[in-house]
């Protein structure tokens, strides 16, 4: 964990709370050490900014290593038909692929 880069992305979080790259890279830099704080970053982050794409994928991810399956589903289905809707088809076969990983 870098705390230098954490304290600095708090910085800009302090500063502009809506920043949501500044909040999904602060998620990621805490996912390895703190993965429960990482979920609750990225989750608020969907609730507050449900548009930003990237969030959907880190999080089902980390779901899925905390083995929270059916929340891990709902968040992926959500984010396929929000990266459909603004046509990032990557981002949306990525997700989709992801899920299929569930079962």
């Amino acid at each position: 964990m870098n705390t230098e880069r954490i304290k600095l992305l708090e910085k800009f979080i302090a500063e502009d709370p809506d920043d949501a790259f500044s909040r999904y890279a602060l998620a990621l830099e805490l996912s390895n050490d703190d993965p429960n704080k990482a979920v609750t970053i990225l989750l608020a982050l969907i609730k507050d900014n449900p548009q930003y794409v990237p969030t959907y994928y880190q999080v089902g991810l980390l779901l899925l290593d905390q083995n929270r399956l059916e929340e891990a589903k709902i968040i992926l289905e959500q984010g396929i038909k929000t990266a459909r809707l603004q046509n990032e088809h990557k981002a949306a076969t990525e997700l989709k692929q992801l899920f299929e990983e569930l079962d």
